[in-house]
């Protein structure tokens, strides 16, 4: 039997994934990457917002076309993830091209639901509140020199527009030491930058040690040889405590680039959304990490059109923008999901209205991600070689790029760098997106 997968949505999506990829790998199935050659398709699926879960419909569609025999022989097309999670039976019976469904804790009974499937039995199973350790098997599919290592599940924050709670469960951390010893393991086999996520990194270990343990966790991965770098993702303001960034500014392995989702910047507004923060809060912990962390990079994500956003905030929403010059900056039009509280909040923004504040505001953002960037001009940076392009540039990451959700360095005339490599670039030109650099000597 051969065994193809598409993955979509975040990052933890992807190390399910993986996870799923190493149990069925040890039944001895096959994968393959051409659809047109799987027995088994697995559609992992992303249900954050509306047009992510378009995208899962669209996908699963797509990949229901291999059951044609013209096009393929697709046996069993199975859903995973968080659309199955959400909607699992009521999803089943809308589509009858899909022969299983596996939710989001189901992930270690993936060969159980393909075995009935290829049966000709359909059905849907959930599972309970589990997260993976580091003795389930697991096949990355990052590039094998960096790797995702998720920390916790879940989340108890409860932002009155957010559905993963509801999709997610409880926040719930694996322990210290399994965390320590997967990262071992990732580094016997070569991997040398680490990027620690969950729903939020900076609670993590609050659930089973009584208060947060990001840095202590930070501290004992330090330790482990091989590894360069260790990047933190989703780092929640309300725990981003003195100790943490202590840690940060001391341990060199630790990246010096900070994801601090802060969503808005109207004290009103963060009240609505049930964010903890305020703009006075946020401001000061913002000048803290850079003056504490020099050099440090700072990436946030912020939504418009969020029920009742009047033009007043929106623009407060635009001076805090310009005012803090965030390295990177993502942005959101408001997406009203069922049985969040803010679906059912009053003051719903038109769509042309949010449109028209994201394009304003995305614009604010790329002529400052544009100077910052120009600024770097002359600096010399350490750079993870990714890849290669026909005329002889190669491609990678500094530490203030994050994977997949970032710009990249393009270096000139290098034809000597592997994949992995990690050699000093000097920047020579900065754009609104990428930088261009050459080797430096």
């Amino acid at each position: 039997m051969k065994a193809g997968f598409v993955s979509l949505g975040c990052s933890k999506n992807l190390v399910d994934t993986e996870v799923m990829l190493g149990l069925i790998k040890e039944r001895e199935i096959e994968l393959v990457n051409d659809p047109s050659d799987a027995d088994i398709l697995i559609v992992n699926t992303c249900a954050f917002i509306q047009s992510a879960k378009e995208e899962s419909i669209n996908t699963i569609l797509n990949m229901a076309e291999y059951k044609q025999p013209e096009k393929g022989h697709c046996k069993s097309l199975i859903i995973a993830g968080c659309l199955g999670q959400r909607y699992g039976q009521e999803l089943l019976d809308e589509l009858p091209e899909a022969d299983g469904i596996i939710g989001t804790e189901a992930w270690g009974r993936v060969t159980e639901v393909i075995d009935e499937t290829l049966k000709g039995n359909r059905l849907v199973i959930k599972g309970d509140e589990t997260i993976y350790d580091a003795s389930v098997p697991r096949i990355p599919t990052t590039p094998k020199h960096t790797a995702y290592v998720k920390i916790a599940e879940g989340c108890n924050n409860r932002c009155a527009f957010c559905a993963i709670p509801l999709i997610r469960g409880k926040y719930r951390s694996r322990k210290l030491e399994d965390i320590v010893a997967e990262v071992r393991n990732l580094a016997d086999k070569g991997v040398r930058e680490i990027v620690l996520i969950a729903q939020d990194t900076t609670n993590y270990g609050h659930d089973i040690y009584g208060e947060p343990r990001l840095a202590q966790l930070l501290r004992e991965l330090c330790k482990v040889e091989g590894v360069k770098w260790i990047r933190t993702l989703y780092n929640y303001p309300r725990f981003l405590n003195d100790e943490l960034i202590e840690v940060m500014a001391t341990e060199e392995k630790i990246v010096k680039y900070v994801d601090i989702p802060l969503q808005h910047a109207s004290n009103e507004v963060l009240r609505r959304m049930r964010r903890p923060d305020t703009k006075e809060q946020i401001t000061a912990l913002l000048k803290k990490l850079r003056e504490r962390v020099p050099g440090v990079v700072i990436r946030s994500t912020f939504i418009v059109g969020f029920p009742g956003e009047t033009e007043e905030q929106f623009r407060e929403l635009k001076d805090f923008i310009q005012e803090q010059r965030f390295d990177h900056a993502g942005f959101f039009t408001y997406s009203k999901e069922e049985d969040t509280p803010a679906a059912n909040m009053d003051g719903q923004v038109d769509d042309d209205v949010m449109q028209d504040r994201y394009h304003e505001i995305k614009a604010i953002q790329s002529l400052i991600s544009q100077e910052i960037n120009e600024s770097l001009v002359d600096q010399v940076l350490e750079v993870i070689v990714e890849g290669h392009t026909e005329d002889g540039t190669s491609y990678g990451r500094s530490y203030r790029q994050a994977d997949d959700v970032d710009d990249l360095v393009y270096i000139e005339d290098d034809t000597t760098s592997k994949v992995g490599d990690i050699v000093k670039v000097r920047i020579l030109q900065g754009f609104t997106e990428d930088l261009v650099g050459e080797l430096a000597e």
